[in-house]
């Protein structure tokens, strides 16, 4: 969660930090949301023939290029190169390792689950992550939340629920009943898989977490370690997928290069959240990106919202109430 001190009356100084404060992680939070909820619509944009024309691969890999000359940039014009001076250690950065490898398991079972659920029950389920990562918080990191505040995480799991729900076409005019039934579905190793998922992506927020505020270094050299290994994984996972049919820039157009800016900088935002905020913050922005998502797909997709869309902003809503109050 956010702390932000109260002050006393009659230190104006104080009074105007703390607005610039909350301006400020306004701001930050704000355009996270943006990005992330502009994320799925602009990669329907850059579709051709109804298939995305570019490497997915090749667009991470250079997400996480851009991430680590970002950090080296703010590291070196910081100031702050008596951190790079000092000598490395194996207990200092593998622990840097270990979020890049979670995240890279889970990129790889979304692809493996596609094979025991359809999409959209997986949009659904995946909700559940909400609730892991709020376990994991709590126990991991020894945050003891108030029960509003698990009432609070309870509604904002169930907004994303009614999102998801909202959002799928149940009924196809021409189908059969035995059609219609098939198109729904998920298997007992399925429902493994996506508790699996949800466990694995709690856990690597968490981790992130307690590692980015264990350690008194520069944010700008532990988003280096952090983006290293990132890279190396992400090149070996490229070099796995390549069939070589596709360069590398191939199908590149300047809303892809919007993408890789934009998801640049949304990791680089999310370590602050994480360093400086909490991962709690994470899920609320990522829940409310999920509107920013529908409208952006209403005005420049022209997906029809209905009226079932002020259910889950009204949650959200309420849920960030509780949770902040």
């Amino acid at each position: 969660m956010i702390v932000i001190h109260n002050v006393r009356a009659g230190s104006p100084s104080r009074h105007r930090r703390w607005w610039r404060k909350r301006v400020q992680w306004g701001v930050l939070l704000g355009l996270m949301v943006l990005i992330y909820g502009s994320h799925a619509p602009l990669i329907t944009l850059t579709k051709v023939g109804g298939r995305v024309p570019f490497s997915s691969s090749s667009c991470v890999l250079l997400i996480e290029i851009t991430k680590l000359l970002v950090s080296l940039a703010t590291l070196l014009l910081t100031g702050d190169l008596s951190a790079l001076r000092a000598p490395l250690s194996l207990a200092l950065v593998a622990p840097y390792a270990v979020p890049a490898a979670l995240y890279a398991f889970n990129n790889n079972l979304v692809v493996l689950m596609q094979l025991y659920m359809d999409p959209s029950s997986f949009q659904v389920l995946s909700n559940l992550k909400i609730a892991s990562t709020a376990l994991l918080y709590s126990s991991c990191l020894g945050k003891r939340l108030r029960s509003a505040q698990w009432l609070a995480l309870g509604i904002l799991m169930g907004a994303g629920v009614c999102h998801s729900y909202s959002s799928l076409d149940l009924e196809y005019p021409g189908q059969t009943e035995d059609q219609a039934s098939s198109r729904l579905h998920i298997t007992a190793w399925g429902l493994v898989l996506v508790l699996v998922y949800c466990f694995i992506s709690g856990l690597a927020a968490v981790y992130t977490e307690r590692v980015l505020k264990s350690q008194r270094l520069p944010l700008s050299l532990q988003n280096l370690y952090l983006y290293v290994f990132g890279l190396a994984i992400n090149f070996v996972s490229h070099l796995l997928s390549m069939g070589g049919e596709q360069d590398f820039l191939e199908g590149y157009s300047g809303v892809v290069w919007a993408i890789v800016a934009g998801q640049a900088a949304n990791g680089l935002l999310m370590s602050v959240v994480l360093k400086h905020g909490s991962g709690i913050t994470r899920l609320f922005v990522i829940s409310c990106s999920m509107l920013v998502n529908a409208l952006l797909s209403w005005a420049l997709l022209g997906l029809q919202l209905t009226p079932f869309f002020l259910l889950p902003t009204s949650m959200i809503g309420l849920a960030a109430y509780l949770y902040y109050l």
